[in-house]
């Protein structure tokens, strides 16, 4: 069988990958850029600035009026919290509806599904009031803290995921199972000891997404947070830009840029077990 491929097609194929990566690229380093112009802004500057300054990057650990490093902190700690939360719940609600057989099963999984055709958007108004008159009884999980953006955030997380882990482990041959149950291992050792390790490809996607979507989120973190040391990144980058005569685009960029790190760290910690979903690692080997 000739798998000849003629020089135009693969010409050709060079030629939308490199202008994918380019078109990919170009707002990074437009950004990039912009961190380091002092003419603080996005329009004519040119690509590799002239007279390249750290400043923005300094204003952004000085300055007081814009505690950027709290904004960072906040972020990372209710996106981790988001995330593992997330994952531990929703692991935990998928692995009976994929091994056990219960009533109202079927009912319980469409229940997931219906409620996740309701935004938290439509809630905002409900969400707030619910966290002010709890802040009164318990200050901890009221208004303007981590826990109560926590909570907000796994309402709407558990129920879509919950389906994708479901059906991750109903590829999981039942054999792993039956021969842990000969040796006497419970329900709960066949758990974390045989299905969370054999889940870690999915598990990591969801925490990866979930970390992503918190810690990239503004709307409901903007309704729930009403002092400037607790806003979360995405909300504090939008001080920067919310003046129309006075946007300083440099600053935002140089926050922006930093801003990333956490998320492109998470990716290398846990690419390997991504690579491996899917790649198609299974639960029985030979």
């Amino acid at each position: 069988m000739n798998n000849y491929t003629p020089t135009w097609m693969r010409v050709l194929k060079h030629v939308i990958i490199w202008m994918i990566i380019i078109f990919a690229l170009f707002p990074i380093v437009w950004s990039l850029s912009a961190s380091f112009n002092p003419s603080n802004t996005l329009v004519g500057q040119p690509l590799i600035p002239e007279d390249a300054t750290l400043d923005h990057y300094i204003e952004l650990f000085t300055s007081d009026i814009h505690p950027f490093t709290s904004w960072m902190i906040n972020s990372v700690v209710i996106s981790l919290m988001t995330a593992f939360f997330s994952v531990s719940l929703t692991t935990l609600a998928a692995y009976p509806f994929s091994r056990f057989k219960f009533r109202f099963r079927r009912n319980g999984l469409f229940t997931f599904l219906l409620v996740q055709l309701f935004p938290q958007m439509l809630m905002m108004v409900a969400i707030f009031i619910i966290f002010l008159l709890v802040g009164r009884s318990f200050p901890a999980i009221g208004i303007n803290t981590r826990p109560a953006v926590v909570i907000t955030y796994l309402g709407g997380a558990i129920g879509v995921n919950t389906w994708l882990v479901k059906g991750y482990m109903d590829t999981i041959p039942r054999s792993v199972e039956d021969a842990a149950y000969i040796d006497g291992a419970s329900h709960f050792q066949i758990f974390y000891k045989i299905i969370v390790p054999l889940c870690k490809p999915i598990i990591s996607v969801l925490f990866v997404i979930q970390f992503i979507h918190s810690y990239s989120e503004y709307v409901l973190a903007r309704v729930l947070l009403n002092t400037t040391e607790r806003f979360t990144l995405a909300v504090g980058l939008h001080m920067f830009v919310q003046d129309q005569y006075g946007a300083r685009w440099g600053v935002f960029s140089a926050a922006a840029i930093l801003g990333a790190i956490p998320i492109i760290v998470l990716f290398m910690l846990v690419q390997d077990h991504i690579v491996t979903g899917f790649l198609g690692g299974g639960g029985v080997k030979g």
